[in-house]
């Protein structure tokens, strides 16, 4: 029986545990934060968790252009958040997950050791360190033919902005609120800023987003970014462009974040979103010939294999791509290659992605921000979302669908949606681009009318006109 260590419980570790004990092996899991990690107890799951009441209050918010009154004023919305009842049921879902990811592991025969992993002895054992209970401190040795290595990654701190987890925050401390913030600054407009931008504006906050770049999402389709910033502005939401945070300082009740140019923003709370760093330290990479990057980012191949023989690196860890289904699909590939199973390479360029804003944006394949660079030839069309009436129905007015294409063969290469429930229509462009399906072909498909799902197949007949 092939025996394999896994050190780190999240999406990486987990679904390789799972898929590695189906095929036969000897599994453990040395955990030290909890099974799900990161993505499970204090990312992902909270978040969007915090994004659905969010999204209940924006509902609330567009109420009375359908003609539904809300509270005693019928022209306002009369709507307020418990913040404290909101994140105890944030808290609540995320350990019922792990718990429920703990019990799959456990009927699946794998083991979880609680502590600290770190490999020794060329990789072919794991010492652990163990946490909780009369065994703390002492350390278990845990012989393995492969090791895979899915520690994940933690916030960035900045020295002039250390987090206090009252006013100063990262996102893994938001959760510990029990008021609602009433004047907040998020630092950082990549996906973990927006998204809290979004979801504290629609609970109630007033918000100040700060950003390094000239608009926000810097690293997404430009049109989606124009239009998610738009909406944020038109909401209320105080955008700063190009205005790089040094220091975040706390005075009391205050804090003031101060700018590169030397203006100054306060608030009442900031939370900073500045990025991530791998959890790569005291692993004992270097000892055993596992390469890393300058960033700490466990160095990789197609198919999970690090620089030293039979250890195997999945998730943030490596920055590879940090998405949840990209550490899950990475760990599963490791296994396959460790235990000699046929494997098909990861391929970024069918990764689906959404960032849960409102409106969501869903992207897969090549976009305008990618595809220049790919492939210079691709056809486009973009649909706005205020020409289909299921969103006229629904009262939808901000988004669109966007089809690219394969000039000639008409291959779909990628697509992007902005709309409410974008994680949800994103699956049949999806499909196209990893089964390379042709415009001809998904306009072909039946749609429901009215549909959201209607303008993907309108795209693809447009496109097929273009081609003519």
């Amino acid at each position: 029986m092939t025996r394999i260590a896994i050190i780190g419980g999240g999406p990486g570790g987990y679904e390789a545990a799972l898929v590695a004990a189906r095929l036969g092996a000897e599994v453990t899991i040395v955990d030290r934060d909890g099974i799900g990690g990161a993505a499970v107890l204090t990312d992902c799951v909270p978040s969007k968790t915090l994004i659905a009441t969010a999204d209940v209050m924006t509902a609330f918010e567009d109420a009375p252009e359908l003609g539904v009154r809300v509270g005693e004023d019928a022209a306002h919305c009369v709507t307020g958040v418990d913040l404290a009842r909101v994140n105890a049921r944030v808290k609540a879902l995320a350990a019922k997950q792990s718990e429920d990811i703990a019990e799959g592991l456990a009927k699946a025969g794998v083991t979880v050791v609680r502590g600290s992993g770190r490999l020794a002895d060329g990789g072919a054992i794991v010492e652990v360190t163990m946490r909780g209970g009369a065994e703390q401190g002492t350390v278990e040795r845990v012989a393995a033919d492969a090791v895979i290595i899915a520690t994940g990654a933690r916030p960035r701190e900045l020295p002039s902005a250390r987090p206090d987890g009252e006013r100063i925050l990262t996102w893994t401390q938001l959760y510990d609120l029990d008021e609602l913030p009433e004047d907040l600054i998020v630092v950082g407009s990549g996906v973990t800023g927006a998204e809290f931008a979004g979801a504290y504006q629609a609970l109630g906050s007033q918000v100040t987003l700060v950003s390094s770049r000239d608009r926000v999402l810097p690293g997404e389709d430009e049109d989606a970014a124009r239009v998610l910033e738009e909406v944020f502005q038109r909401r209320g939401m105080r955008v700063l462009s190009r205005s790089r945070a040094t220091s975040a300082v706390r005075d009391g009740d205050r804090v003031t974040v101060t700018l590169e140019d030397g203006r100054t923003v306060q608030g009442t709370h900031c939370l900073m979103a500045v990025g991530s760093l791998p959890n790569t330290e005291e692993l004992g990479l270097e000892a055993v010939g596992v390469q890393t990057t300058r960033s700490g980012h466990i160095v990789v191949d197609r198919v999970s294999r690090t620089t030293a023989a039979g250890v195997y690196a999945a998730g943030d860890c490596t920055g590879v791509l940090p998405l949840a289904s990209v550490a899950a699909m990475q760990g599963r590939i490791a296994v396959y290659h460790a235990l000699g199973e046929a494997v098909w390479p990861i391929n970024l360029k069918r990764v689906s992605s959404n960032i849960f804003t409102a409106p969501e944006i869903a992207t897969v394949g090549r976009t305008t921000f990618n595809a220049e660079s790919d492939d210079p030839k691709f056809d486009v069309v973009k649909l706005p979302l205020d020409t289909n009436p299921r969103a006229k129905m629904l009262g939808f007015h901000d988004g669109f669908v966007k089809l690219y294409s394969r000039p000639g063969s008409g291959t779909i290469l990628g697509g992007v949606i902005v709309s409410p429930r974008a994680s949800e229509l994103i699956h049949p462009v999806s499909m196209a681009v990893d089964l390379h399906l042709t415009v001809d072909q998904v306009a072909s498909v039946f749609t429901v009318y009215p549909s959201l799902s209607g303008s993907i197949a309108e795209a693809a007949r447009r496109l097929h006109k273009d081609e003519e």
